[in-house]
């Protein structure tokens, strides 16, 4: 995969921890968890997550862009904005970001009215959407630091559900590796908060190695997977569907 890294710093021998992360038990108006949520911002943008996945979508929609885009765990909707913003040529798209909490605020929302993007918020729990009859088709889904909040039973559940809805799976996880250890306990260097601090040390231990994704994938001899490190940080994988007639999708519902 273009973009990739060889993870030679990998820990394949440290147990994969998933421990609970402190903004998640915070209400979405806390001092902190705002304040963790613009630390987030940055720390995405230093990982360079965005980059990979808008290369991913152009890779894959080469003749025209997709029509509808659904981002799961998606928070304040900053990182799919950052994605928009690099794929200036596209536009009418819809965006549907999935969170338990409605976090999209207005300046959001206007980047992606300016890019052409119809952003909206669903304000669901990740499991109950994807658990829902399937009338949306989304052209693809995609997770950025989000998958690593599960442990492999939640995950194989989840990764079912979304084999069923989409023919393309996108996601970026924190990577379980020496370097990404280090980066995590420096993120006080940047300003980050206490929050932050934690979670960002927390998600290294339950990021991922080798092909521990792809291991969890539904019939994987009906689709194309990729699972490799990117950058200094990340865990990146990618799940298309080998070629076949795709159902029809209903845009207008979530």
């Amino acid at each position: 995969m273009k973009g990739f890294t060889r993870a030679r710093d990998a820990i394949p021998d440290m147990l994969r921890t998933v421990t609970p992360e402190l903004l998640d038990g915070l209400a979405p108006t806390d001092a902190r968890a705002l304040r963790s949520r613009r630390d987030l911002k940055l720390i995405n943008a230093l990982m360079m997550n965005n980059v990979l996945v808008a290369r991913e979508l152009r890779r894959a929609f080469k003749d025209k862009p997709p029509k509808l885009i659904v981002e799961i765990g998606a928070g304040d909707g900053a990182f799919m904005l950052q994605v928009a913003e690099r794929l200036p040529k596209w536009s009418a798209l819809q965006a549907l970001l999935i969170d338990r909490h409605n976090l999209l605020n207005p300046e959001t929302a206007v980047g992606f009215r300016e890019l052409g993007w119809r952003a909206q918020a669903v304000t669901i729990d990740v499991h109950a959407w994807l658990a829902q009859a399937t009338r949306i088709v989304p052209d693809v889904i995609v997770a950025n630091l989000f998958l690593h909040h599960f442990d492999t039973p939640v995950l194989t559940e989840i990764f079912r559900q979304v084999a069923q809805r989409t023919n393309l799976f996108i996601a970026c996880e924190p990577r379980r590796s020496r370097v990404g250890l280090t980066g995590a306990r420096m993120v006080r260097v940047i300003g980050c908060n206490d929050v932050t601090r934690h979670d960002a040390v927390a998600s290294v231990h339950a990021g991922f190695v080798d092909k521990e994704l792809s291991s969890m994938w539904p019939d994987p001899s009906g689709w194309t997977l990729r699972e490799e490190a990117y950058g200094l940080f990340s865990h990146c994988f990618v799940a298309m569907r080998n070629p076949n007639p795709a159902p029809a999708a209903d845009q207008t519902g979530a």
